[in-house]
């Protein structure tokens, strides 16, 4: 299993471009759908763990992933094969970049690359909400929950972007409105 691991997280790692969110839609496309290592409700767990763990959510979920199949060898396998081809892609382009960092065509690669890393983050994040929403057993209920988190996340996302707040107050206002999310909606239940 170790190697079954390795070798899939050195492709996904190898041809993905813009870090761990970028990877989300190749590892689901990888261990979901084609090896069904896992089913697409744990894979929706394992993202929130890998976010709510410190660390590359890459990493984590290599270490979910790898730990789910195969135990310690699996993660090591599975951690291996994430990081290695960043490592050595990294080393490479540190022992060239500052002799052709200055080069027009180095500089327009590194512009033209960052739309397509921003559709490769926003798409999966798009599946999985929709698989979220599905997923769950009391629909219209959680319709109207999915609207308000979409809008909470999408104000959030906002004020780091554009507000430029600080996004350690964000999390912590977020935090603060969950909470009182959940503590207004047992007390309706209750009553």
């Amino acid at each position: 299993m170790f190697f079954q691991l390795f070798w899939t997280y050195l492709k996904i790692g190898t041809f993905t471009l813009g870090g761990g969110y970028a990877m989300l839609p190749l590892i689901q496309r990888e261990v979901v759908d084609r090896k069904g290592w896992i089913d697409e409700e744990e894979f929706l767990n394992m993202i929130a763990l890998a976010q709510a763990a410190p660390g590359l959510i890459a990493v984590n979920s290599a270490i979910f992933i790898g730990w789910r199949i195969g135990g310690w060898r699996g993660v090591a396998g599975a951690v291996l094969g994430a990081v290695l081809p960043s490592f050595l892609i990294i080393l490479a382009i540190a022992m060239v970049f500052r002799d052709w960092k200055e080069l027009p065509a180095v500089e327009a690669v590194f512009k033209g690359v960052r739309p397509a890393v921003v559709a490769l983050i926003a798409a999966p994040l798009f599946k999985l909400a929709k698989s979220a929403m599905k997923s769950r057993e009391h629909r219209a209920q959680n319709t109207a929950r999915s609207a308000l988190f979409l809008l909470v996340s999408l104000a959030a996302a906002l004020l780091i972007w554009l507000g430029h707040v600080n996004p350690v107050w964000v999390i912590l206002a977020t935090v603060l409105l969950t909470l009182c999310f959940i503590f207004l909606s047992s007390y309706r239940s209750s009553k």
